[in-house]
C-alpha cells in the first residue's frame, strides 16, 4: 500500500503540472480576468477548450490525491507533492517559454532540500501513522482564520498592484494567498478520503454530509478557481505554482498534524529534520523577489508611470505626432476662412474666438 500511495502521488504531480501549464497557455488567449466579475471569469474559462483540458487534468490529479491520503501520512504525501515543482518548471520552460532567474532556480533547489529533510523524517512507525478524520471544532478553528487571511492577503496584493508607478508583481503574494486556500482544501480532501468507504455507501454519504469537509471543498474550490486563474493570467506559472504549492504543503503538514492528530517523530533527530525542512521552505518563500526584475517586460508596459504623468508637450516619449486628435478642429466650430483644415501644429486660437 505504501508504494501504491507513492505511485499515486507521482501521478498526481504529472496531472497537476500538466493541468497548470495548459491553463496558463489558455489564459494567455483570454481577455483580462478580474476578481470583481467572477461570473465573467467563469464564462471566459468555460469558453476555452484548452482551459477545459487543463481543468480535467487537475480533476484527475484530485482523484489521485484522494488515493494518496488513504495510503500515506500527510507529511509524506506533501513531501512528494513538492517534488512535482521540478516537472512544472521543465514544462513551463518548454511549453510556455518562461525563463526563471538564477535566484528562483536556487529557491527550487532549496525547496527540494526541504523535501529531502521532510522525507528523511518519515522513518519509524510513529511518523507513518495515518489518521482518517479530524474533530470538526479543531478543523474549523484552523480553517476559518486561514481562509480569512488568504482572502485579505489577496485583496491587499490586488490593491498594491493597482497603484500607479508600481513595478509588476512577480506573483509571490498571490501564490501565498491561494496557497492558504488550497491548504484548507487539502485538509478537506484528507477528511473526505478518510470517510470514503465501499462497505456502506449510504452511511458514508450521510456521515460525509454531516462533516465540514464537503462545504470547505466547495468554498475553496469556487473561490480558489477565480483567484488562482486571475493570478495565473497575470504572473508566470513558474513563480505562482511553486509558491502556492510550497505554502499548501507546509500549511497541510503543520496544521494537518494538529487537526488530524498524526504524531510528530519521537526521535529528536527525525523531529529536527521535519521542523528543519519546514523552516527551509518558509525561508525560501520569504527570500523570493516580490516584483519582476526585468524593466522592459510586457507587464511593465501596463504598470509604468505613463498613466498618471500630467499631460503636456513633454508628457509622452517620444513626442506626440503633429496631428493631435485632442486639439483637432471640432465639428461645431463656425465655418470661416482658414478653419477648414489644420495646416499648422495645434495651437490655441490666435484670433481669440472660442469655438
Amino acid at each position: 500500500m505504501l508504494w501504491w500511495g507513492v505511485a499515486s502521488a507521482l501521478l498526481a504531480n504529472v496531472l497537476y503540472s500538466t493541468g497548470f501549464v495548459l491553463e496558463k497557455r489558455a489564459l494567455a488567449t483570454l481577455p483580462a480576468l478580474s476578481t470583481r466579475r467572477p461570473a465573467r471569469v467563469v464564462g471566459h474559462l468555460l469558453s476555452s477548450p484548452l482551459w477545459l483540458g487543463g481543468s480535467l487534468a487537475l480533476a484527475a490529479g484530485f482523484a489521485a490525491q484522494l488515493a494518496v491520503y488513504r495510503t500515506l501520512p500527510l507529511a509524506a504525501a506533501q513531501g512528494i507533492f513538492v517534488s512535482g515543482l521540478v516537472l512544472l518548471l521543465l514544462l513551463s520552460s518548454v511549453v510556455l517559454g518562461e525563463r526563471t532567474s538564477g535566484r528562483e532556480r536556487q529557491s527550487i533547489v532549496a525547496i527540494l532540500i526541504a523535501l529531502v529533510l521532510v522525507v528523511a523524517s518519515l522513518q519509524g512507525e510513529d511518523a507513518r501513522a495515518i489518521a482518517r478524520t479530524a474533530p470538526p471544532a479543531t478543523l474549523l478553528t484552523i480553517a476559518v482564520p486561514s481562509l480569512a487571511a488568504g482572502l485579505l492577503l489577496y485583496r491587499a496584493a490586488e490593491r498594491r498592484a493597482r497603484r500607479r508607478h508600481r513595478l509588476p508583481t512577480a506573483g509571490v503574494p498571490y501564490g501565498v494567498a491561494v496557497g492558504l486556500l488550497y491548504g484548507v482544501s487539502s485538509l478537506a480532501i484528507k477528511g473526505v478520503s478518510g470517510l470514503l468507504t465501499t462497505d456502506d455507501i449510504a452511511g458514508a454519504a450521510a456521515k460525509l454530509l454531516r462533516s465540514p469537509y464537503p462545504y470547505l471543498l466547495l468554498f475553496t474550490g469556487a473561490t480558489g478557481l477565480i483567484l488562482s486563474q486571475t493570478a495565473l493570467q497575470r504572473c508566470r506559472a513558474s513563480v505562482i505554482v511553486p509558491v502556492c504549492t510550497t505554502v499548501t504543503c507546509v500549511f497541510t503538514v503543520a496544521c494537518g498534524t494538529v487537526a488530524f492528530g498524526e504524531p510528530l517523530p519521537a526521535d529528536p533527530l527525525r523531529l529536527a529534520l521535519r521542523l528543519g525542512g519546514t523552516a527551509v521552505a518558509v525561508t525560501v518563500l520569504l527570500a523570493l523577489p516580490r516584483h519582476e526584475a526585468t524593466a522592459g517586460s510586457s507587464e511593465n508596459a501596463t504598470a509604468g508611470p505613463v498613466h498618471d504623468t500630467p499631460a503636456g508637450p513633454s508628457a509622452d516619449a517620444p513626442g506626440p505626432p503633429p496631428h493631435d486628435p485632442t486639439t483637432a478642429p471640432r465639428h461645431d466650430t463656425p465655418a470661416g476662412p482658414g478653419h477648414g483644415t489644420l495646416t499648422t501644429p495645434p495651437r490655441p486660437p490666435a484670433n481669440g474666438v472660442e469655438p
